[in-house]
């Protein structure tokens, strides 16, 4: 009776678990098959073609949009990357007064709901306007930075404390019966210790930056377009071929770096077990 009540049990949960699945999949497998569909009107299948792949890769909007995109996460990744792991080690280390308060003012962004973020940030760079650096071409993005670091640096932190929770500190003392600095050992030790951490919430970072939108919404501008805000912008006019293409290059790119942390992370979990 009870080996029935386990199997009916483990049952209804392959059937949750594979509803799940197909709910989330199969309108992402239904944009990439579209993507090649022979008709404007993206709602009949018409035939396959790859000319909307063509279109859209030599659109000059479309281009400008991804290259904002890439160079915003780019910035995003490598900046979240120093001052989170920095916070991440003194949060870790040392013992202050109001510890608890910093640290819940580093993951404040998680728990804010981020179109609370993006309205608060457009009136904050509105108010001081720093948008007077825009003569150098990098620093018209400077408010989406600005705001995408603000987003992800709380998953920087995680991640990095999370790797820091299994370091054996006694390597440390034996560094310095070596005869090591404090900073020799920080650069000798603990990162090289840190780096498969630090390469995963890189990638994330890098991830969160390229798909957010709803910050990017607010804090862009006419000539800050990033993709997810252009394809937003498309959409108004009917879900075309176009747009199906560029989502399905994104979804495609995020999906690659995120199995490239996934891999990694589960190689820095081996190697923990060795």
């Amino acid at each position: 009776m009870a080996d029935k009540h386990i199997k009916q049990k483990a049952l209804l949960f392959y059937i949750i678990t594979i509803f799940g699945f197909a709910l989330l999949y199969i309108p992402l497998g239904r944009l990439i098959i579209f993507s090649f569909n022979d008709s404007r009107r993206n709602i009949i299948w018409k035939g396959f073609t790859t000319k909307y792949y063509h279109k859209a890769f030599y659109n000059d909007e479309i281009r400008d949009a991804f290259i904002n995109s890439l160079l915003i996460a780019s910035f995003t990744s490598v900046i979240t990357l120093i001052i989170g792991t920095m916070a991440a080690i003194a949060l870790w280390r040392f013992r202050f007064t109001f510890k608890f308060l910093y640290d819940g003012i580093i993951h404040m962004p998680l728990v804010i709901p981020e179109i609370c973020l993006g309205v608060a940030m457009l009136i904050f760079f509105y108010a001081i306007n720093l948008n007077v650096l825009e003569w150098v071409w990098p620093l018209n993005l400077l408010n989406i930075l600005c705001g995408h670091v603000l987003l992800c640096l709380p998953f920087v932190v995680i991640i990095i404390r999370a790797r820091l929770n299994t370091y054996n500190r006694d390597l440390e003392e034996a560094s310095r019966d070596l005869g090591a600095s404090e900073l020799q050992t920080l650069y000798l030790i603990l990162l090289p210790f840190l780096r498969p951490s630090m390469i995963v919430a890189a990638l994330v970072t890098f991830t969160v930056s390229l798909d957010d939108f709803v910050i990017t919404f607010f804090l862009s501008g006419p000539d800050t377009i990033t993709l997810p805000v252009k394809i937003f912008s498309m959409t108004r006019f009917g879900v075309s071929p176009e747009i199906n293409v560029i989502s399905t290059v994104l979804m495609l790119l995020t999906i690659f770096i995120l199995t490239c942390a996934a891999l990694l992370h589960t190689k820095k979990d081996n190697n923990n077990d060795k």
